[in-house]
């Protein structure tokens, strides 16, 4: 979100003052992108993974604190819930065998986190909803200790002025229907979110692809199907996060306001157009003064941190994020790619990764690109359908209408995605083991949510109840999560 915060109440005046100096900022970032103040020496990647704390029971487990204490490495920080936290790659470059030597660090890193949490008798899960979640893990003290969690929960209910409603139905019929008196449920939601640095003038073409990219990447890497237990989407993530954080009471929602977590409504044509939206449409949730006067920085030379302007941005949860970003004096621009859920494995993470990255890197080139031949609500209507149906989506790609997700990934992404990984000089021999999962989740029909689907099947055919079933498959998904096998080769309950 830019910085943490300081407070949790605020004025009116200092709301008024907040809108004003944001309208400053986005003036002064007007101005450098015209001036082209941006660093870019060659293209960084990053990666930032959500984890789950989990008992020996594999029921949630309220000790963050405790872990992070234990781990004891600045990678790793706290998030929203007292049983997850989050862990931080370092930024670096995709080209030779980068991505496996990230495997290498991920599994060494969390292996390594795994062995010191489990000394407290807390195990780490990765996967986009934690599936032994129920109503209860939110009863108490649920939150962790961090003022900025606490202003977000107190500004979300107040700008709604009632209760959250909670209401999911998913596919198979199952439905989940609840009043919650906190974002809580929000913490249930637990991402893989991709960086990747722009260039100023490439920026809206990388966007436009990544919406465009949402759907299938959904369809591919579904791993939510569980909640509060109940079978609802394939990443019912995506639904669960819309509708904790929504700051719309129904009647705003009946009449078309924008929503805070949110896919977009049109192609742009620079980054300035999202920076833009966020001024014009949505008032400040932490409205956090700035002593920085953004334009006698700009006109001294400097580097602005156009503190108010990046902490607004952090308030607005687009599934493709624009970041504004300052390092070492200098200013740069990131995307920001929040559609994934976390896990199966790490291999399956990088995966994921691989198969982004290199689609993106072919959309974005591409002479006519594949936004200007569809509308942006059918992009839309994909990413809808590739969160319901995970693997088992209908998709639409301009050129070949409405088909499975599995082919049109098979048929019609995989070859880009290893042109677009050619491109950044990924090592031949990593590409093709990564892109080879993909092809094998597609070939097999299986991918996270799908394992999870059946196995619980498997467990309730024979009797077990469905909240123990589901505790029964966590505990076999860990084991299988820490081989690192790729899921489409797991083995069934």
């Amino acid at each position: 979100m830019g910085r943490d915060i300081e407070t949790k109440t605020y004025t009116r005046e200092q709301r008024q003052r907040y809108r004003e100096k944001v309208q400053h900022c986005l003036d002064v970032f007007e101005q450098m992108l015209a001036a082209d103040s941006f660093d870019f020496d060659e293209p960084l990647s990053g990666m930032e993974i959500e984890l789950n704390l989990v008992g020996r029971d594999y029921l949630p487990k309220m000790d963050n604190a405790d872990v992070l204490r234990a781990i004891a490495d600045p990678e790793y920080q706290t998030e929203l819930g007292k049983f997850n936290i989050e862990f931080n790659v370092p930024p670096g470059p995709l080209a030779g065998d980068a991505l496996a030597r990230l495997e290498e660090l991920l599994r060494a890193s969390m292996n390594e986190a795994e062995r010191r949490s489990s000394a407290l008798g807390t195990h780490i899960i990765m996967t986009g909803i934690l599936p032994t979640v129920m109503p209860e893990t939110f009863e108490g003290e649920w939150m962790s200790e961090n003022v900025r969690y606490a202003a977000i929960n107190d500004a979300v209910l107040a700008a709604r002025g009632e209760d959250i409603h909670i209401d999911i139905e998913g596919p198979g019929g199952e439905t989940l229907s609840r009043y919650v008196d906190s974002v809580a449920p929000e913490s249930a939601c637990t991402s893989m979110q991709l960086h990747l640095q722009v260039r100023p003038e490439d920026f809206a073409d990388h966007w436009n692809a990544a919406q465009v990219l949402a759907g299938p990447q959904l369809a591919l890497a579904a791993n939510s199907p569980f909640l509060m237990g109940r079978q609802l989407w394939a990443e019912t993530r995506i639904v669960l996060f819309t509708q904790a954080t929504d700051t719309r009471p129904i009647e705003y929602a009946n009449q078309g306001v924008r929503p805070r977590v949110w896919f977009g409504e049109r192609w742009i044509t620079s980054i300035f157009d999202l920076f833009e939206e966020n001024a014009r449409w949505f008032p400040a949730l932490l409205p956090e003064l700035d002593p920085e006067d953004p334009q006698a920085v700009f006109d001294g030379g400097g580097a602005p941190q156009l503190a108010e302007m990046r902490l607004h941005n952090g308030t607005i949860y687009r599934w493709n994020r624009p970041i504004y970003d300052v390092a070492g004096g200098t200013p740069h621009l990131r995307l920001e790619n929040r559609v994934l859920p976390a896990g199966p494995t790490v291999v399956d993470t990088l995966a994921n990764a691989a198969f982004y990255y290199g689609t993106l890197r072919t959309l974005a080139a591409e002479d006519r690109p594949v936004w200007t031949r569809m509308a942006f609500s059918t992009a839309h209507e994909n990413f809808l359908e590739g969160s319901r149906q995970g693997i088992d989506a209908d998709l639409f790609w301009p050129g070949v209408g409405q088909m499975p997700a599995s082919e049109l990934i098979l048929r019609h992404l995989l070859p880009l995605a290893y042109r677009g990984l050619d491109a950044w000089g990924v090592d031949p021999a990593v590409r093709d083991r990564l892109l080879g999962i993909v092809e094998g989740r597609c070939m097999t029909g299986m991918n996270g949510a799908q394992w999870q689907i059946e196995a619980v099947r498997s467990l309730e055919a024979s009797g077990v109840p469905r909240v123990e079933a589901l505790r029964r498959m966590v505990a076999a998904y860990a084991t299988q999560m820490h081989a690192n096998i790729p899921v489409h080769t797991w083995e069934k309950l």
